[in-house]
Order: C-alpha cells, then sequence, then structure tokens
C-alpha cells in the first residue's frame, strides 16, 4: 500500500511537469489599467492555463512604450492604442498587428470623458463646446487615439485644433493639473476621471460615448513573430481572451459594472490592479469590449486620417489591411461559439 501511494505520488508529479512544460510562455505588455481586465479574468479564472498558456504581464507607463518591444519579439501581446506611432511602426517594417478589440465607446459607456473645471462651468464662463476655444486642454500623447476624440469634440463645438492649446501629461497628472488650475479641460480616462470629479476640480461636461460613439481606443496587438511563428500560441491565447471578454461583458450593465458577473470582475480587478477599493470601480463608466473581439475598422481609419493630417506620420505607406488581421479573434468565434450573455 505504501508502495502503491508512493508511485501514485511519483506519477502525479511527473505528471504536473510534464504539464508545466507543456506551457507556452507568452509575455503579455500591460498598462495596468482597467481596460487590462480580460487579461486579469483570463489569467485568475484559468483560461490561458486551459490553452496551454503561460502568460508573464510585464507592466508599462503607456501603450506607446510597448511599440518597440512588440518589434524586436520581446512582447508577444500586448493591449495598446492605435496610435501614430503605432502605425509609423509599421510603415518602417516593424511586425505588428492589430487583432481584436479591447476598449471602445459604445452608448453609455464613454470611459475617456471631456472634464471641465468646475470653477468654469460653475461662473457659466464654459457651456458649450464652442467656449472651448483658447483654452488649455490635457490629453495623454500627442498622435494617440484621444486626440481623435479631442478633433471630434472641436468640430462638434465648430472649432479645430489650432483652436486649443494642448497639454499632455498622464491621466493621474489631469487630475492635479485642474485642480492646480494649470489646464481648464481634460480627456482623462477612468479612474482618473472619476477621481477628479470626486475631489470637485471637475465636471464630466460629455462621455466620449457622445463625443465619438464607438470609438476605437484600444486594442490587442500581436507581434509578427508571435501570429506567424507560434501560430497555434496565438490562437489559443485569442479563445482564453474571447472567454474572458465575454465574462466581462456577463459584468455590465446600464454603463457600469453592476451586471450579474460584476462582483466576481471587481474581485479580480481590486487583485490585479492598484487600486483596492472595490467601490471605486462600482462608481466608474467602464469601457465597452465586444464579445467577439471584432474591431470597428470605421473608427480606425477615420483616426489614421486624422494622424496623416496632423502631420504626425512619419511617412512611408501604412494602411489598415497592413495592420489589421482579425482572423484570430473570428478564429476563436468559430470554436467558442455564439455569445450567451449571463442572465
Amino acid at each position: 500500500m505504501i508502495l502503491s501511494a508512493a508511485l501514485a505520488g511519483w506519477m502525479s508529479l511527473g505528471c504536473l511537469q510534464a504539464n508545466a512544460a507543456d506551457m507556452t510562455t507568452v509575455n503579455v505588455g500591460i498598462a495596468n489599467s482597467s481596460s487590462d481586465v480580460a487579461f486579469f479574468i483570463a489569467d485568475k479564472k484559468g483560461y490561458f492555463h486551459d490553452e496551454g498558456i503561460d502568460a508573464k504581464f510585464i507592466p508599462f507607463d503607456s501603450g506607446a512604450k510597448m511599440v518597440a518591444p512588440l518589434g524586436a519579439g520581446q512582447l508577444d501581446v500586448a493591449g495598446g492604442s492605435p496610435s501614430a506611432g503605432l502605425y509609423n511602426a509599421v510603415a518602417r517594417g516593424i511586425g505588428i498587428k492589430i487583432v481584436a478589440d479591447k476598449g471602445s465607446t459604445p452608448p453609455g459607456y464613454g470611459y475617456q470623458p471631456l472634464l471641465i473645471r468646475k470653477d468654469l462651468i460653475d461662473s457659466g464662463k464654459f457651456k458649450s463646446l464652442a467656449d472651448l476655444k483658447g483654452m488649455k486642454v490635457a490629453g495623454s500623447a500627442n498622435g494617440s487615439a484621444s486626440t481623435s476624440t479631442m478633433n471630434e469634440a472641436l468640430k462638434k463645438g465648430g472649432l479645430k485644433p489650432a483652436d486649443v492649446e494642448r497639454l499632455f501629461l498622464s491621466f493621474p497628472q489631469h487630475v492635479l493639473a485642474l485642480e492646480n488650475k494649470a489646464v481648464d479641460a481634460a480627456l482623462t480616462t477612468e479612474p482618473s476621471a472619476s477621481e477628479a470629479v470626486r475631489r470637485g476640480a471637475a465636471v464630466r461636461f460629455m462621455g466620449d460615448d457622445e463625443i465619438y460613439p464607438n470609438h476605437q481606443l484600444a486594442v490587442v496587438l500581436y507581434s509578427s513573430t508571435f501570429a506567424q511563428d507560434h501560430h497555434d500560441a496565438a490562437e489559443a491565447f485569442m479563445r482564453a481572451y474571447i472567454r474572458a471578454v465575454r465574462d466581462y461583458n456577463n459584468a455590465l450593465s446600464n454603463g457600469k459594472l453592476a451586471g450579474p458577473n460584476a462582483a466576481e470582475v471587481i474581485s479580480i480587478l481590486t487583485e490585479y490592479t492598484s487600486i483596492k477599493d472595490p467601490e471605486t470601480f462600482r462608481t466608474i463608466v467602464p469601457q465597452g469590449t465586444n464579445p467577439d473581439g471584432k474591431l470597428n475598422l470605421a473608427s480606425l481609419q477615420t483616426d489614421l486620417d486624422f494622424f496623416k493630417s496632423e502631420g504626425v506620420m512619419e511617412g512611408g505607406d501604412v494602411s489598415l489591411d497592413k495592420v489589421v488581421d482579425a482572423s484570430f479573434a473570428e478564429d476563436a468565434v468559430k470554436k467558442l461559439g455564439a455569445y450567451q450573455p449571463q442572465k
């Protein structure tokens, strides 16, 4: 009996070692933000493990800093912005592909609102988008997708980009800049947007779901090396990701994390991000993410055209068909079947 027990233990250990050996390590660049939520869900709930993926999360200050390591194959996957920097990299021959939706602004999910300083609203100095003229407006980075959002806001106010002074700061710095009256307005993503409102520094004037509905603000990126040379692992990663995105969608209700699966998703967010207060996630406006990973190609094209008009493209022939590869998400949906909302 002792020999049998020892043999069973040895065989069990051998299976565990074999399973570990079969796992494929995938280096994933993250911004440690709430829009990384599907990566976190897939890790926490074992979806990556089920697909033989050992996901290693590597934090970055911004999506722009992930482009070079992606092109060099140091990162396999990243969650980033469809920015001018990304398109410039592709134009230079760096192999990066946009493969799935990671964050967008369907109606009710304007997670990067236009904030206006509260004193400007209270005094009546700011009443409409036309009042942005001559103001200092904070954004995240020149050539980022949010600059295209600002362009749409200015157009609605009958203005042009030259009519405002743009300052590029990290999102937490937006809160301080609004408090210190260093800027008049800001396009700020969650949770910094809610923090600025909570402190009384700003008013949420308009959600970006109103300014630029269904804007493709964040995407999943694959390095070409991962997509081509490790195709099976790239497909497996996407299946795990889509499963997690569907769990995330089951946590959404009426523009909040208030759906049937909200408690579980909020618990995962408090574990994986620096925000440990569950109430913060209950009050913010979350991003939309398509349960099938579908990209808004029209939005991507609008942004690319804007970047070209702004002169932030370095030259070279780049078009969406050279950057986008939707086949991984499409294949994942075929294998997983249709999305079934949780009731």
